[in-house]
């Protein structure tokens, strides 16, 4: 969410196939809860979040911060998969190789 010049806030706008992604996400993520036996009530105290909170995320809720999510997958100990996004780029490897061979000619 971000705030106008107006000061009134504005939330990012999400794409209907972005929101599938973040349903995914939420999905994966109580299911990695519910495979550890945590409850929701654990993974609130253990972050210090609320259980509506937690509910939005395993929903996939755009509106709950990426620091929420990290706070959840750090309990998880599944927060070093998101290094692993974007960590092969292989469409920018491939904009950046015809790039390279244009300036060759």
């Amino acid at each position: 969410m971000t705030i106008s010049k107006s000061g009134s806030k504005r939330s990012a706008v999400v794409f209907p196939k972005n929101q599938e992604v973040l349903s995914r996400l939420g999905e994966n993520i109580q299911l990695a809860r519910k495979r550890r036996k945590y409850t929701q009530t654990l993974i609130s105290e253990r972050t210090g979040l609320s259980r509506l909170t937690i509910r939005k995320i395993e929903n996939g809720d755009p509106k709950v911060s990426l620091g929420h999510y990290v706070a959840v997958l750090g309990v998880l100990g599944l927060v070093e998969d998101l290094a692993k996004v974007a960590s092969d780029d292989e469409l920018g490897r491939k904009l950046q190789d015809i790039k390279l061979m244009s300036k060759q000619k």
